[in-house]
């Protein structure tokens, strides 16, 4: 058995011996923060031995209208740095960079990997937004394709690292961005720190009279109001906790934490629903009302509290909070859910469908059964394109960051099959299409596949690797190889391994409690089963077995007398072995 720190591995058929460095042919990220280019894209004009300048000593003469522009082999931001010698005549200067290509899932894994890598920055290169406070500037003019600047010098967090939204456009601190990057970032890089000095940030402008957070942190105008954003940094406090029992890090923000949820639940009408009064959102059209993705996230968030509470036994307020998440599901499937169409509407005054609040309702379990969240999957399934999944409650656009919480519903319902074909779908599009990076992925993009999105005016401006859109990489480890946390830390934890038409998942991550980690291999008639939980914890094993009726044996693991016989319904091959103990195990699952 082989583990490392922060991999995977997905194939569909069982692979050769493994290299020195698991899995390192996936890696993008270099040894160092300092680049050069690796070759020359193209060269226009009178330039001398561009090539040299690919290293650190190269000299190169420019005369007269010249350009050189590099490839610097994978998409990379960050400040660019040239020495000019001398200047004989007036002349400007142009950098180019240009990007080239480099098994599907598992580049998809590495390249959301490399995403977040690079959406992490040093504080003080965060975006200025110095247009904001020009007088007689709006959000339309800064959407234009001319006549906008954009100053990375401003200090957006304290701390040396800052987890962003986007490497390059905005360099900004934005909640909704890190309710998918954070969990990327902690099964492959685990940076705590940098996430850790975000949701400081945000909590460090919140509203001293009535709790609220901002819809992004500085400098980003605090008049912005986004009842959905406020909740993701809720979220962000919560994941961060789940991730590494840092009871402390709780407890220096808990009384912040309900204020904030505090003015969430102050806006919560004889509806028994959340009524939001702001338009801003992740930029889909028509948020308001009672609408059904911000109830979700809302009763999603509350469920979080409470265990926070509970953990940090501060009870005064969990029933008062279980109470109003019940009645938060309640009002959302009578006033919301619509039976026809399978799916819940936006608000109670449109027969619009959207996919960020049907994703949210599966993701936070706000259906009242299986049936329905059955139907939300197939539902979802039935409106793809060619290029992935639609939001259609933002007009022409498919967004990569809800579709990460639409991956989530899909592996929720136990619908694998499709999850993992949108993946193949939508992100081996972002991956591989020649008008992509081939190394980081998109903010987003048309339902027909062009780099036009819906909520911009200006394509120039979207961003082109962006956190939000990273969603496959925690996905592919919780979901597919099955590497669960369910308490801090992982105190407790669940190894459900979920493959699909793979025969080969090997993935694992750590916390401060140790490594977690499952290696899962389908033969013919049995599954193979390789995990590791550190010493202290306990956890639970969850299989998926084949096609059997009658019994299932599992073999091999330390501690148990002989085999254990799991007698199993036509269909239901599910074998669930509870109160496992951490540490090292082999387990082999067959039909008899």
């Amino acid at each position: 058995m082989r583990f490392s720190n922060s991999l995977v591995s997905l194939a569909a058929v069982v692979p050769v011996a493994l290299a020195s460095i698991p899995y390192s042919q996936y890696i993008l990220a270099p040894k160092s923060r300092t680049l050069h280019p690796v070759s020359v894209h193209s060269t226009n004009g009178s330039v001398t031995h561009p090539e040299s300048l690919t290293s650190a000593n190269g000299s190169s003469v420019f005369t007269g209208d010249a350009a050189t522009a590099y490839d610097f082999g994978i998409n990379i931001a960050g400040l660019v740095t040239v020495t000019i010698g001398s200047v004989n005549s007036s002349s400007s200067e142009y950098i180019g960079v240009t990007f080239s290509e480099n098994e599907l899932l598992n580049r998809v894994w590495y390249a959301g990997a490399y995403t977040n890598q690079i959406c992490t920055i040093e504080p003080d290169t965060g975006n200025a937004l110095v247009h904001l406070r020009e007088e007689g500037f709006s959000s339309e003019d800064d959407q234009s394709p001319v006549n906008v600047t954009w100053y990375n010098n401003y200090t957006i967090t304290s701390g040396k690292s800052a987890l962003v939204d986007g490497a390059k456009r905005d360099r900004l601190v934005w909640a909704g961005d890190m309710a998918i990057a954070v969990p990327g970032v902690v099964v492959s890089t685990n940076d705590v720190v940098s996430i850790e000095n975000a949701l400081d940030s945000l909590f460090a402008v919140q509203n001293a009279t009535n709790g609220l957070l901002p819809y992004a942190g500085r400098p980003f105008p605090p008049q912005a109001i986004s009842f959905t954003y406020h909740l993701y940094t809720l979220i962000g406090v919560a994941d961060h906790f789940l991730y590494t029992g840092d009871m402390d890090y709780l407890k220096s923000l808990w009384d912040k934490y309900k204020f904030a949820l505090s003015f969430s639940l102050s806006n919560i009408d004889s509806s028994g629903l959340m009524n939001v009064t702001a338009p801003n959102d992740w930029l889909r059209f028509g948020m308001g009302g009672h609408n059904i993705e911000a109830n979700a996230i809302l009763y999603y968030t509350i469920n979080q509290g409470i265990y926070l509470a509970s953990a940090l036994n501060d009870t005064a307020n969990i029933s008062s909070w279980q109470e109003t998440a019940d009645g938060i599901k309640t009002a959302a499937n009578e006033l919301l859910w619509d039976e026809q169409e399978g799916m819940y509407r936006d608000n109670e005054t449109t027969t619009l469908m959207p996919q960020d609040g049907n994703a949210w309702a599966v993701v936070a379990n706000l259906t009242l059964n299986s049936t329905q969240t059955s139907m939300i999957s197939q539902n979802l399934v039935s409106r793809w394109t060619p290029y992935g999944a639609p939001a259609p409650e933002a007009a022409d656009a498919i967004s990569p960051f809800i579709s990460g919480f639409e991956l989530q519903s899909h592996f929720l319902a136990q619908n694998t099959t499709a999850a993992l074909e949108l993946m193949r779908l939508q992100w081996g599009f972002m991956l591989d299409d020649p008008r992509m990076t081939n190394s980081t992925f998109i903010e987003g993009y048309s339902t027909t596949g062009e780099l036009h999105y819906a909520p911009y005016n200006n394509d120039a401006r979207i961003s082109h690797a962006h956190g939000w859109a990273t969603g496959p990489t925690s996905s592919l480890t919780q979901y597919v190889a099955g590497v669960q946390l369910l308490t801090a830390g992982g105190a407790t934890w669940r190894i459900s391994p979920s493959l699909g038409d793979l025969k080969f998942a090997d993935a694992g991550f750590r916390t401060s409690l140790g490594f977690f980690g499952a290696r899962t291999q389908v033969l013919d008639d049995s599954i193979m089963l390789d995990f590791e939980a550190p010493e202290g914890t306990v956890g639970e094993v969850r299989i998926p077995v084949l096609e059997c009726a009658g019994r299932v044996v599992m073999s091999g693991m330390e501690g148990l007398s002989g085999d254990v016989v799991v007698e199993v319904m036509a269909g239901q091959g599910d074998v669930d072995v509870k109160d496992v103990k951490g540490g090292r195990w082999t387990a082999t699952f067959r039909c008899t």
